[in-house]
């Protein structure tokens, strides 16, 4: 069906250039429901800065407690995203992405029931599982249905629905927090927390209901007939599918098995480039100031509850716009100076909290007020680069029969990096003191952007066939979007 369907068409795809067809609404409302899977990120990663000082009164445990405890959901992350190879290679993203808002809903269930921390800390794991799930296959499952020309903003729903998830997070943690700190009541309300964000996760899995499943998936189980209709649902032009048709058969002709592909050099290159990618995203800060942005703050010299709270929302509504913008100008700028500029930013913002912190801001209160302002630039700097750029680059830069594989890689080190920051960062800094590990980080962020020089190709407006095609032929990985 599809060699007489792709024969029929072959004379109109020289006639008329994808980039030219208008794309029907349809295409970024399929994109959108999907990336509800970043929201739960936002939503797990956000409640843990909000509730872990009430989870501590609870139950009474340490500091050390605490930290094994917030790491439970990093190192869950790790096994679900190993575990998300398997599973969207043989049963498809579609369901890949179901199956984890499972997970999620039934974890959040069990947190919010939790009897002590020890059983907080097995529902933590499991909610970890799904967001290694979801972290996974959501850019995976985006990069695979979305048009060339609009790849860029369809993924960047991703990390919108991220901020967004980040923001709604710390909006619950204030209102909460402030509402119980006033009444007096300490602890309990973590577990409505956790109860409020399985919500999201139910509807995540009724959306994904109605979205179609990845043609180039199809194309890979051998189903060429059902991937012709998913792009139809999708209401592509006809020469607009020949043309998708087309790219994706040349791949598939090649293909070689993960396990091949991996005893190949230049998909080792490609790995190696993802993981670093990754790594380079958490050693940027964002980690540490969204999970203790109201220790942060405390050091800074806001002491109460509630200042810490709504300061953490103030640095979660910062990322959300800063992420829209990102949106609207990564297919125009192109990822590589979006990239540049924020490192800038990030750079010079830790740099100046450093500097800041070895003031001792929370002697004098216009130098908390300007750690309040560096934080703010850097979580505005970090969304529109790092936070945006960086997943999207993952999803295009490995070969279709190995990006399981290469995506497994890449995710699983964000998760494993993202783990050892949260589990060792408070000893490092009460180690080498709060302003010297901020300087450090400012100084790391700058010496990134000749990494990005290097080896970090400029995809923008590249065919995912073109980029593969380029990385097993052996050209250099900054050039791979020529």
């Amino acid at each position: 069906m599809a060699v007489e369907y792709q024969s029929s068409m072959s004379n109109q795809v020289h006639e008329q250039s994808n980039s030219g067809a208008s794309l029907h609404p349809i295409v970024y409302v399929f994109g959108i429901t999907a990336a509800i899977a970043g929201m739960l990120y936002g939503l797990g990663f956000g409640v843990s800065a909000g509730a872990q000082g009430f989870v501590q009164k609870t139950f009474g445990i340490s500091n050390a407690d605490i930290g094994t405890l917030v790491g439970m959901l990093n190192w869950g992350a790790v096994c679900g995203t190993v575990l998300s190879g398997f599973v969207s290679r043989e049963f498809g993203r579609r369901r890949t992405i179901m199956i984890s808002a499972l997970v999620f809903f039934g974890g959040c269930i069990g947190c919010s029931l939790a009897s002590s921390a020890p059983v907080l800390g097995i529902f933590r794991f499991a909610i970890g599982i799904s967001l290694g799930m979801a972290c996974f296959t959501t850019p995976l499952y985006l990069s695979e249905i979305s048009p060339q020309k609009v790849r860029g903003v369809i993924i960047g729903f991703y990390e919108l629905m991220l901020a967004f998830g980040i923001l709604l997070a710390f909006l619950g943690n204030a209102w909460l927090g402030s509402y119980l700190e006033v009444d007096h009541v300490t602890g309990g309300h973590w577990r409505l927390m956790y109860l409020l964000i399985s919500v999201p996760a139910a509807i995540l899995f009724v959306g994904v209901l109605f979205v179609p499943e990845s043609p180039r998936w199809l194309f890979l189980k051998g189903r060429e007939g059902e991937a012709l209709k998913e792009f139809r649902r999708m209401h592509l032009t006809e020469v607009s599918i020949a043309e998708e048709v087309a790219l994706i058969r040349s791949t598939i002709t090649h293909k070689q098995s993960a396990s091949t592909l991996f005893r190949n050099g230049n998909f080792r290159r490609a790995v190696g480039l993802g993981i670093g990618l990754q790594t380079i995203q958490q050693l940027a800060g964002i980690t540490i100031i969204i999970t203790y942005a109201p220790k942060i703050l405390r050091m800074a010299g806001f002491n109460e509850v509630s200042q810490q709270l709504w300061g953490s929302v103030l640095c979660g509504t910062t990322h959300l716009i800063a992420v829209l913008l990102a949106i609207l100008f990564l297919d125009k700028l192109g990822r590589k100076p979006i990239m540049y500029a924020g490192f800038v930013l990030m750079g010079v913002a830790m740099t100046s909290l450093g500097l800041l912190f070895r003031l001792d801001p929370a002697a004098h209160h216009g130098l908390g007020i300007a750690c309040v302002v560096s934080i703010l630039v850097f979580c505005f700097g970090f969304a529109i680069s790092a936070g945006s750029v960086i997943w999207v680059l993952c999803s295009e830069i490995f070969p279709l029969s190995g990006r399981e594989l290469g995506i497994t890689f890449s995710t699983a080190t964000n998760f494993v990096v993202s783990a050892c920051i949260v589990q060792n960062f408070l000893p490092f800094s009460t180690w080498i003191g709060i302003g010297n590990a901020f300087l450090m980080i400012g100084a790391m962020n700058i010496l990134y952007i000749l990494f990005f020089l290097c080896f970090v190709p400029e995809t923008k407006g590249v065919s995912l066939e073109t980029i593969e095609a380029n990385l097993m032929s052996g050209k250099p990985l900054r050039e791979l979007g020529s």
